[in-house]
């Protein structure tokens, strides 16, 4: 394979010697691909490691799993020249056959890396006062080309690679030039210090306007793109809904990187990858890149997250803030309560259907998160406290999850039927939607009722394994002790029940108690089948009273059956799937289906994840799923849904 020469055009794939691609092959169908089209090289006059070669930023970049990325020195175009400078030198010594091992090795790896990404040609413009615009061109772009353009722009000679260049161009004559030239124009860094949307300059109203408006801009990077719906503020800002700043602007971000790895001493010093876009494209070419961000679709660019699982549920949570369903400790005690806040919150969550605690964060997103330290420690004083303070001690589990680079303690506390539980010796608690009050009469008696029917062997929960933790654990990872119980085994047909009857008897019984109002959440464990997403509430069956209506529910995301809910309970979701159940009842004939998968409606819930309600047809029925989070659906369910509308658009009942 011959690579191109750096200060000629470079050849397409299909004209390469072998016919190896230069870029991942590509597709018939659309997938999320991970750029960064923001990266600086030794060529930069404040570059921070001098000593660092093109194929180390290669390297780091496929080790980000980066599909496209850009060379974008400080006026200059020299990082990206001596790569293919390096790749003539290594290819003239292959076809004299004078290539040293370690030469081969390298020119080997330089193509390794080149056919599994895409490297595209630009540089970082210094536009007059200062503003910063990224200008990345297609892939056959000549040397010669840009750094004409550059001179053209008015950068001195002498003063190529470096962010000082004195008066050049104005930014709106530098985004005309820049667009007839074929590249793709990008406001660099907008919202923060050389930025074209100017934060915190005393420019007018109308040059804001025009710097951010402008038909030859593509592009707006910004850097508060991935830290959650409260803090979007720039891709907010330019969404199209202020009538002085009609155009939306395509919002994406790029590392911005002078190193290959962050800074360990100061983490905004970002490192190759460590702020990363996707975009949802056909096959990775400039051409596609460009045509997705000169389009109006909104929906294909979104920030990417480096996070596991149980931190992206952190994150999800934290943007709804304190609820129902979880709560936030910035600190794992204080000085006048001492870690009372986090029992006390222990105690109403076991009171009301369980839920989970976060230690080492706030509950709102524009502090920065705090974390833990010695996590070892604190879950050992936890579990010390909550034997003490808590009776009986109720089934929860503690773990250690990252986010951003520090570590929250996660307290989940286990739904069960063991209720009441009291803290500090008789104070019972309960969670109302976001607070931990005392719990009145009436919920006192309901949860002993509700432990009496468990004791009577009705809706009996399936309690997890009391094993002790094995040493494949992971660290720092427990289960505090549980108070011991007995869990009597459901019988079979005709083997008496626990207390004396048989099992057609329980089940008579079991029918006669739906014509009385029983407590709300009396739970019993779901084995999860496969169709079912990974989240929602669906409603199983309903059952009249005399004082109204109750239904049974299965919620999706803990695999747990909820018996005698109402329309009145704290929990938000089990509410809006009854709500939607009574007042939009699903006719088949409207579904959008897709085989025997089905699309009802979408909508975005509560901190601004989209959710989505679902069907699926099975033995002539239709099974219907509630508040589908859209990060818990697999590859199958994902083919249901339709395209995100722009904000412009608000969705019908059926979008």
């Amino acid at each position: 394979m011959t690579l191109p020469r750096a200060n000629a055009a470079a050849p397409a794939p299909a004209q390469n010697r072998q016919g190896t691609a230069r870029r991942p092959p590509a597709s018939d169908e659309r997938q999320w691909r991970r750029m960064d089209l923001h990266i600086h090289t030794p060529a930069s006059s404040d570059y921070q490691e001098p000593g660092v070669a093109p194929l180390e930023i290669l390297q780091r970049a496929e080790a980000q799993g980066l599909d496209i990325i850009a060379f974008t020195d400080h006026n200059s175009v020299r990082g990206y020249a001596e790569l293919w400078r390096e790749i003539e030198d290594l290819e003239l010594l292959e076809y004299l056959n004078r290539l040293q091992p370690d030469e081969a090795a390298r020119l080997a790896e330089y193509r390794r890396l080149l056919s599994s990404m895409l490297l595209l040609p630009g540089f970082e413009f210094t536009a007059t006062f200062g503003f910063h615009i990224l200008a990345v061109f297609p892939e056959r772009t000549s040397i010669r080309m840009m750094e004409h353009l550059l001179l053209l722009l008015g950068v001195p000679e002498d003063r190529l690679g470096s962010g000082e260049v004195g008066a050049t161009t104005d930014v709106l004559r530098a985004y005309e030039v820049l667009a007839d030239h074929g590249a793709l124009v990008i406001g660099a860094h907008a919202n923060s210090a050389h930025g074209v949307a100017m934060q915190g300059l005393r420019f007018g109203g109308q040059t804001k306007i025009a710097y951010t408006q402008d038909p030859h801009l593509h592009a707006l990077e910004v850097t508060d793109l991935a830290l959650g719906p409260q803090r979007r503020s720039t891709a907010r800002f330019f969404s199209g809904i202020k009538a002085e700043y009609p155009r939306r602007m395509h919002c994406i971000q790029g590392s911005d990187a002078h190193r290959l790895f962050r800074d360990p001493r100061r983490e905004t010093n970002l490192g190759i990858g460590d702020r990363a876009t996707e975009v949802l494209l056909e096959n990775v070419s400039f051409a596609a890149l460009k045509a997705l961000l000169t389009s109006e679709d909104f929906d294909r660019t979104r920030p990417h997250v480096n996070r596991s699982e149980p931190t992206r549920r952190f994150f999800a949570a934290r943007a709804e803030g304190n609820t129902d369903a979880h709560a936030f400790h910035e600190s794992f005690q204080t000085k006048r309560a001492g870690v009372s806040g986090i029992l006390k919150e222990v105690v109403a969550f076991a009171n009301s259907g369980g839920g989970t605690i976060f230690v080492g964060a706030s509950p709102s997103e524009k502090r920065a998160i705090a974390g833990v330290t010695d996590p070892d420690e604190i879950i050992r004083l936890l579990e010390q406290e909550i034997a003490s303070e808590i009776s009986p001690v109720p089934p929860l589990a503690m773990e250690i999850i990252e986010a951003d680079g520090k570590q929250i303690l996660q307290i989940t506390v286990s739904a069960t039927l063991d209720t009441p539980y009291a803290y500090g010796g008789g104070t019972i608690l309960v969670r109302q939607h976001a607070e931990t009050a005392v719990a009145s009469r009436d919920q006192i008696v309901a949860m002993v009722q509700q432990g009496l029917a468990a004791r009577d062997g009705v809706n009996l929960v399936v309690e997890p394994s009391t094993a002790e933790p094995s040493q494949d654990r992971p660290r720092g990872r427990r289960k505090a002790a549980r108070s011991p119980r007995t869990t009597l085994p459901l019988p079979t047909a005709g083997e008496p029940t626990g207390n004396g009857r048989s099992a057609a008897e329980a089940e008579t019984t079991e029918d006669q108690r739906l014509t009385t109002p029983v407590p709300e959440a009396v739970i019993e464990a779901s084995e999860p089948d496969r169709v079912s997403p990974g989240s929602g509430v669906e409603i199983i069956a309903a059952h009249d009273h005399d004082d109204g209506r109750s239904y049974t529910l299965r919620d999706l995301r803990h695999n747990t059956v909820v018996h005698n809910v109402t329309k009145e309970t704290d929990r938000g979701l089990w509410r809006y799937a009854i709500s939607q159940h009574e007042s939009h009842p699903v006719d088949p004939e409207r579904v959008r289906w897709h085989g025997d998968l089905g699309f009802i409606r979408g909508y975005r819930a509560r901190g601004g994840e989209h959710r989505y309600n679902l069907a699926y047809r099975q033995d002539g029925q239709v099974r219907v799923f509630y508040g589908v989070n859209g990060g818990d659906l697999g590859e199958t369910w994902q083919g249901v849904l339709p395209p995100r509308r722009s904000r412009k658009s608000s969705p019908s009942r059926n979008d």
